[in-house]
C-alpha cells in the first residue's frame, strides 16, 4: 500500500505552479478585453462626434420681413427662439407651442416656403429670406387672409392662428383658386386644438375669391 507522504506528494497543490499560470493568463486576457471594450467605445464615440461643432456664441444678421436683423445667438438656438427672444424688437408671431415640429404654429416661411421655425437653427437660416406673420400684413392694412379670418372669424385661443395664415398666404400664391380639398390638404401641417377647422377653411376660400388675395 502506499504511504500516507505519497498520497499526499501526487495530489495537486493549491499553489501548484501550473495553476497560478492559468489564472495569471485568465486574468489577463480579462483586463486586455476589457481594455479594447473601452477603446472601442472610445472609437466609437469620436466617429459619432460632428466635426467641428461649434461652441460659444456667434453674431448674425437674419434678413426678415424685408429687413437684415442682428442677432448673437449659441449655434444651437433655433429660428423660432432668436426671433422671440433675441431680436429688439422681437417678432412673437410665429408661437412656441409644441417646439418638435408637430403643430404648426411656429410656421414661417423660408424663400416663400412654409417651415417649422422651431426645426431650424438660426444659423441655417442666415442665407434666406424670412417671413413671418407680422411681414404677411399690418392690422391697418392686412393680407386677404388675415381679413378673411377676422371676417369669418377663424379663430379662437389664437395660438395657431399665425401658423395658419402664414401657411395659407403661402399657399395662395401657388394655387390662388383652391378646393376645400386642396386646402385642407394645405393646411394638414398645422394644428387647431380649439377645433376651429370649418371656419379656417371657410376663410381660405373667401381669402382666393377676395380681390386682395397675395
Amino acid at each position: 500500500m502506499p504511504k500516507d507522504d505519497d498520497v499526499r506528494e501526487k495530489e495537486p497543490s493549491s499553489h501548484d505552479p501550473s495553476r497560478r499560470k492559468f489564472l495569471k493568463g485568465v486574468g489577463i486576457a480579462g483586463a486586455g478585453a476589457a481594455l479594447v471594450d473601452k477603446w472601442s467605445l472610445e472609437i466609437e464615440a469620436q466617429e459619432k462626434k460632428p466635426p467641428g461643432a461649434l461652441s460659444g456664441t456667434v453674431s448674425l444678421t437674419l434678413n426678415i420681413n424685408g429687413q437684415n436683423r442682428a442677432a448673437t445667438v449659441e449655434p444651437r438656438t433655433t429660428l423660432l427662439s432668436t426671433l422671440r427672444d433675441y431680436l429688439d424688437p422681437a417678432l412673437t408671431g410665429p408661437k412656441l407651442v409644441c417646439d418638435v415640429g408637430t403643430c404648426g404654429a411656429c410656421t414661417v416661411l423660408l424663400d416663400g416656403k412654409p417651415a417649422y421655425a422651431c426645426l431650424v437653427l438660426a444659423v441655417d437660416a442666415t442665407n434666406k429670406k424670412i417671413t413671418t406673420v407680422e411681414g404677411l400684413g399690418t392690422p391697418e392694412q392686412p393680407n386677404a387672409v388675415q381679413a378673411a379670418f377676422v371676417e369669418h372669424d377663424a379663430l379662437m385661443c389664437g395660438f395657431c392662428t399665425p401658423g395658419f395664415v402664414t401657411t395659407i398666404s403661402a399657399y395662395l400664391k401657388k394655387n390662388p383658386n383652391p378646393s376645400l380639398a386642396e386646402v385642407r390638404e394645405a393646411c394638414k401641417g398645422n394644428f387647431c386644438r380649439c377645433g376651429t377647422y370649418p371656419r379656417v377653411f371657410e376663410a381660405a376660400l373667401a381669402a382666393a375669391k377676395s380681390a386682395k388675395t397675395v
